[in-house]
């Protein structure tokens, strides 16, 4: 299998990362000490049912604790819910995450693709509507999108969420990059989940809270029938005692997620104007990582420098020379950025 995500650090050994879209303060330590005390109780079958977690989510986002289903990650969730569903026809928008379309084909689903624009920052607009009158279903949509960082209007989300609901079209929306935006709750359709019961939203605490290792991810939907096929379209105990400790912890840290998005909005503006200095294209991103065009193989060019960036010419809507960079803490970024000056540098020459 040809790996195809960021964070490919076991082939990249010894690199500074770019290329995967994490937290750049890392894993909060409440959540790593909750982890540490869950792995002393691996004896023990983790609760089936994460009813810790799901109290304590409930409580702070006034969901119904019932509307919650957790997994192994956000991709375990992605493909539990087309095996539940079987679609027979999908419709994505890409550039867009791969799992969605990886995991359609599991059930021989036929995908059709909306390409999205440059000039609109790779995010859909209204004329996505008209694509909604033809018969789906299933559609896929992400909120900030990857890998362009942008934010779907809000308007437009509800729109699109009230047509799904009239045609019957199951309608994903994967809000896994929310945790970073300043007022994330104001564009964030978690609660009308209660309102559209086609909607299904995706969420993790893979990014925001710098836990990929863990897998724990979440989905929020008001249909009980869809959430009970999605449980048994699973194995029971997909999360493990120290994930839903880490996750229970984590949701405790509200002065570092504060703290992660002022890093993350002053470093990107920060990365941002050295790569408009170089006179780099680049996507003006939302969140914590900012897609970027050059000519130059700047993959192959920075692992030279130690650095690993993301390749996105995999992506299905992009074109070879598009990559994606993570905003990290100051002095990495200043890393990245002195190296790309070099390289810049050294191809005028």
């Amino acid at each position: 299998m040809i790996y195809g995500h960021g964070g490919d650090i076991y082939t990249y050994q010894d690199m500074l990362d770019f290329s995967v879209n994490v937290n750049p303060l890392g894993a909060p330590e409440g959540a790593v000490r909750a982890a540490e005390k869950g792995a002393g109780e691996m004896a023990a079958y983790p609760d089936s049912r994460c009813r810790k977690l799901r109290a304590k989510l409930s409580r702070m986002q006034g969901i119904p604790g019932e509307h919650y289903l957790f997994g192994n990650g956000a991709a375990d969730l992605i493909y539990r819910l087309v095996l539940a569903e079987k679609p027979k026809r999908a419709l994505i928008p890409v550039p867009a995450f791969s799992e969605y379309e990886q995991a359609l084909r599991t059930v021989r689903c036929d995908i059709i693709y909306y390409e999205t624009k440059l000039e609109n920052c790779f995010c859909i607009d209204d004329n996505f509507l008209k694509e909604l009158e033809r018969p789906f279903d299933m559609v896929f949509l992400c909120s900030p999108t990857n890998p362009s960082g942008k934010t779907i209007a809000r308007e437009l989300l509800v729109q699109t969420a009230e047509l799904c609901e009239r045609r019957g079209i199951r309608l994903v929306l994967d809000e896994c990059f929310a945790g970073f935006l300043e007022d994330g709750d104001a564009a964030s359709m978690l609660g009308e989940t209660g309102h559209f019961r086609q909607l299904f939203l995706l969420r993790a605490f893979t990014k925001i809270y710098a836990m990929p290792g863990m897998r724990l991810g979440y989905g929020v939907s008001s249909d009980r029938e869809l959430l009970e096929r999605m449980e048994f379209a699973g194995q029971p105990w997909s999360v493990s005692i120290p994930a839903q400790e880490a996750g229970i912890a984590a949701l405790d840290e509200s002065a570092y997620v504060q703290e992660a998005r002022r890093l993350v909005r002053v470093e990107r503006s920060y990365l941002e104007g050295e790569l408009e200095e170089l006179g780099i294209k680049f996507v003006s991103s939302d969140v914590n990582f900012i897609l970027l065009y050059s000519e130059i193989n700047l993959f192959d060019a920075l692992l030279d420098y130690g650095i690993l960036i993301r390749d996105c010419g995999n992506y299905r809507g992009l074109k070879s020379g598009w990559y994606r960079i993570a905003v990290r803490r100051h002095e990495e970024n200043r890393k990245l950025t002195d190296a790309l000056r070099e390289i810049f540098r050294r191809s005028l020459r």
